[in-house]
């Protein structure tokens, strides 16, 4: 009897399953760096970039505190600069980031300007692209509509660095559009609520304007839109070593149109362990509130983070969400910018107290991991770890908060798109070695079943 459709899937998945599966010992063996890095977490050499850089700790100093520094900046001083001017940051950090240079007053004015004109789309495209094909995903959303405008670009494979830098800008600027309108289309096809479209506005900053559009009444307060604007600037960049950036390199490298590029980045963004991350700290939280009702005692809550460890709690992954980074090991110099901040938003909504439960876990996590796990380097709070809270305090559902880490990357993305056309360099191919042993063809006629 002929076998019928789940038979056939299950009986190929686990052939390949058998087929596929290499021998962990053979990775020390042939001294592969598997995901690209060594036993500490330190990356492979992969390419050079002027664009971003992630260090773990300054240069002869292991126990000093990480850096991340965008253009040979620190992240920090970049903060602290428009922080200090009371002014939105993205799109000047979107200017240094594309051009490697801090815009001129004049400069940062008419860049501003450039974005607004470009923030808008067709209403056709809208409509089509946007709510007709909604989805249950936003980064799908997102990525169905960023490959939908590659037919309105009437020089959309033209590679050339000028096109391309006018492709990354209205990507820049219509990102926050395809965010909020996908959700809107989200609610009403599949929450069954009111579709609420607002237009964009040019004089406001990207944060201001996303915020403007998702919420119905189009209200929000100075500290909110500062906040979100922190917490793009902070996501905007990570070196060219974070999986979607290279991705981004990687399908670049091919001469691939924008459009394609920057939907490759996005279905990498998109993988929990990469952008989904700020979503799992959120819902862990949730779990811990409902499983340990005193959140001033510690013992209570080492208790629970051992059991996460021991995968006896929340979704029996045995991790500690928003603790432990590829790189950083004594701190995410991110978590410490945005942590201060956020303290401040928690008490104007009247959550301190749940504040304070997020910087208790933040201490007491490393020292229970430390404990249960043999560690080959420190571990500390990452940028998810607080990044989740902010967009729960801001009242972002949290369907967006991965497109909202794209909202901020895709000035990285593009920055190292230009980069790597600029160098005309060839096309990334990596090795892989085959383990595989050698057989000889067997004619269909004579293969039987052992």
């Amino acid at each position: 009897m002929k076998k019928n459709e789940s038979e056939w899937i299950a009986r190929l998945s686990q052939m390949t399953t058998a087929s596929s599966q290499v021998d962990s010992a053979l990775y020390a063996k042939y001294d592969v760096k598997r995901g690209l890095r060594d036993i500490n977490g330190k990356g492979v050499l992969a390419g050079l970039t002027q664009i971003g850089d992630v260090q773990a700790h300054p240069e002869g100093d292991e126990t000093g505190p990480g850096h991340l520094i965008y253009r040979g900046m620190d992240i920090e001083e970049i903060v602290a600069g428009f922080l200090g001017d009371g002014r939105p940051g993205f799109e000047e950090t979107c200017y240094l980031l594309l051009s490697g240079e801090l815009p001129q007053p004049e400069e940062l004015a008419d860049f501003r300007e450039l974005l607004g004109s470009y923030r808008a789309l067709p209403d056709d495209f809208v409509h089509d692209s946007l709510l007709k094909l909604s989805s249950r995903d936003m980064m799908n959303a997102m990525a169905q509509s960023i490959l939908a405008m590659y037919v309105l670009d009437d020089r959309a494979d033209d590679v050339s660095i000028p096109n391309v830098m006018r492709q990354c800008l209205k990507l820049v600027a219509t990102f926050p559009l395809l965010a909020a309108y996908s959700y809107q289309a989200y609610v009403y096809y599949y929450g069954k609520g009111s579709l609420v479209i607002h237009a964009p506005k040019p004089e406001l900053s990207t944060a201001e304007n996303f915020l403007h559009m998702l919420r119905n009444d189009s209200r929000y307060t100075p500290l909110e839109a500062q906040l979100l604007d922190l917490a793009l600037v902070l996501h905007a960049e990570h070196g060219g070593g974070n999986n979607s950036s290279f991705t981004t390199h990687v399908v670049t490298s091919s001469l691939t149109d924008t459009y394609s590029a920057i939907a490759a980045a996005m279905g990498s963004l998109k993988g929990p362990r990469h952008g989904g991350a700020n979503a799992k700290v959120v819902a862990m939280f949730d779990d811990l509130k409902h499983e340990v009702k005193d959140w001033g005692n510690d013992q209570k809550i080492e208790d629970y983070l051992l059991r996460l460890l021991k995968k006896e709690a929340f979704d029996r992954a045995g991790l500690v969400y928003g603790i432990g980074h590829a790189v950083y090991s004594v701190s995410d110099p991110r978590t410490a910018i945005l942590r201060g901040q956020v303290e401040k938003l928690a008490a104007e909504k009247g959550l301190a107290e749940e504040m304070a439960l997020y910087e208790r876990v933040e201490r007491l996590a490393p020292e229970i991991i430390g404990h249960a796990r043999k560690m080959y380097k420190g571990v500390s709070a990452n940028v998810d770890f607080y990044s989740g809270f902010l967009y729960r305090l801001l009242e972002i559902p949290v369907e967006l908060f991965t497109p909202i880490f794209a909202m901020a990357r895709i000035a990285g993305w593009s920055a190292h798109r230009l980069e790597e056309l600029a160098n005309g360099g060839k096309i990334i191919r990596p090795a892989y070695k085959s383990v595989a042993p050698r057989r000889s063809y067997v004619p269909l006629a004579a293969r039987t079943d052992a």
